[in-house]
């Protein structure tokens, strides 16, 4: 077995862990046994390789998971891997609701954290959707046509930027909310800013 350090502030996540103590534990204990390193990044444990973050444990009210953060690389004939929204690009995850399902297939994810490494080594990349493919709300096409001064502003953003306000103005399930997103970024927009930026 390769030893690699704990980190503290894993220990303290685990420890004030609400639910799924057992189970990430059980993971943690196992991701180890994988010639990782272990961080604390996004507020969940990530374990990395060389530098490149390899998986992620986070724990969900209806379940407990592994982020594979390319898990889209990986062979998976099986379809275990679940992509968590049809906007998630390269990160895939495994989902566990008790530690006797972690243990059943210890194997399996060994197996996807080995070729995770293997793909990371090799460096493979996922290739990612352009922002021209991204779904654009109608509600918005509206607003372009209303005020061309909201789509110059917006064709300015970032590819970054323009992303992070499709798929916020796209997640409302209302055509209110949408509405409402979009007349509320109005000023952000102008000014250059993500919808998340202050």
């Amino acid at each position: 077995m390769f030893f690699i350090a704990m980190d503290k502030r894993v220990a303290v996540f685990l420890k004030r862990a609400p639910q799924w103590k057992e189970e990430m534990t059980l993971l943690r204990n196992m991701i180890m046994d994988c010639n990782l390193t272990e961080d604390f990044k996004w507020m969940h444990p990530c374990y990395t390789h060389q530098g490149k973050n390899i998986v992620l444990i986070h724990g969900f009210k209806e379940y407990c998971s592994l982020l594979f953060h390319k898990g889209a690389l990986l062979k998976d004939p099986e379809k275990r891997l679940i992509q968590q929204t049809k906007n998630t690009q390269g990160a895939r995850q495994l989902r566990f609701q008790n530690t006797q399902e972690i243990e059943d297939q210890k194997t399996t994810i060994q197996s996807f954290i080995a070729e995770a490494i293997k793909n990371e080594v090799e460096g493979k990349e996922i290739p990612l959707k352009k922002t021209s493919e991204y779904e654009v709300p109608k509600e918005l096409l509206q607003k372009f046509q209303e005020d061309p001064s909201y789509k110059k502003a917006f064709d300015q953003l970032t590819p970054g930027r323009q992303r992070g306000y499709l798929l916020y103005f796209g997640s409302a399930k209302q055509s209110k909310t949408r509405v409402s997103r979009i007349e509320k970024a109005t000023q952000s927009i102008f000014e250059g800013k993500g919808y998340n930026e202050r």
